[in-house]
């Protein structure tokens, strides 16, 4: 079998927030590897905010920020900050229109707790707990934002539609759903998505499209679908994902990615 270069999204396929990664899919990663073929990470997460276990696994290189950075080997090869002034101005559009903004960069993330608490997001609490001091507040920090992307949480009564459509010459917004993230709307700069950034990456390196495969189950998946030959849904995937799939394994605590690439036949 020819090598496969294998892209896996991060929350809601190899991990969870709460429960981390299953033992079986770190083994099944392991095996992929051991058997000549590659494992990239592909993650909205900011670089920030990828734990110590996923950091674990013998990834070839890592894409997270929705694009706006990509490792190889361990080595950064492409990373996109957003300018302060635009990330001050994003910020204050969201919250005059009632969204709380999660400033994600590589090095930290910005939030403010008194702002972004568990009644807006269940996990808020952990996503602080596993950042450690990589987590900033906002607050204080003003001028000295380093960021790649933002995270949009939507409140009851918050007008996103026109905070999106106002920043939509900077931005390409990403609706979630589901009861994850089903509050957040991504902000991702222009020119920026997984698919991208995952094209550019197989490019370089000469590989064949159709050798590429993704595991993926949200809507910021869909550009990273649109860019691989095979596309495997796990089997909680959003509809969308489900329909442009080439297959669907099970959900991640039900064996989905050491099913997936039993029948992908790499392990």
């Amino acid at each position: 079998m020819a090598e496969k270069y294998i892209f896996f999204d991060a929350d809601g396929t190899i991990l969870d927030i709460k429960r981390g990664i299953p033992e079986d899919a770190k083994l099944a990663i392991r095996q992929l590897v051991a058997n000549g073929h590659k494992a990239f990470l592909c993650t909205g997460r900011s670089r920030a905010f990828i734990p110590k276990e996923a950091l674990e696994l013998p990834f070839s290189g890592i894409i997270s920020n929705m694009g706006a950075y990509i490792e190889y080997q361990g080595k950064p090869v492409y990373d996109f900050e957003l300018p302060l002034d635009t990330a001050r101005h994003a910020m204050e559009v969201l919250r005059q229109n009632g969204l709380v903004p999660v400033m994600e960069g590589n090095a930290h993330m910005y939030y403010d707790l008194d702002e972004y608490t568990t009644e807006v997001d269940w996990f808020a609490d952990l996503i602080t707990q596993v950042l450690g001091d990589k987590h900033r507040t906002i607050r204080g920090n003003e001028d000295n934002l380093h960021i790649n992307k933002i995270s949009a949480k939507r409140l009851p009564g918050c007008n996103a539609e026109k905070a999106v459509s106002e920043l939509s010459d900077i931005f390409d917004a990403i609706w979630h759903e589901g009861a994850f993230v089903g509050s957040t709307v991504e902000m991702i700069a222009k020119g920026h998505s997984k698919g991208i950034a995952l094209a550019v990456l197989t490019g370089v390196l000469g590989v064949d499209f159709e050798d590429t495969v993704a595991f993926g189950d949200s809507n910021n998946d869909i550009d990273m679908f649109k860019a691989v030959k095979t596309k495997v849904a796990m089997g909680d995937a959003t509809p969308e994902m489900i329909k442009m799939a080439t297959f669907v394994t099970e959900p991640l605590f039900e064996g989905g990615i050491s099913n997936g690439l039993r029948k992908l036949g790499v392990i």
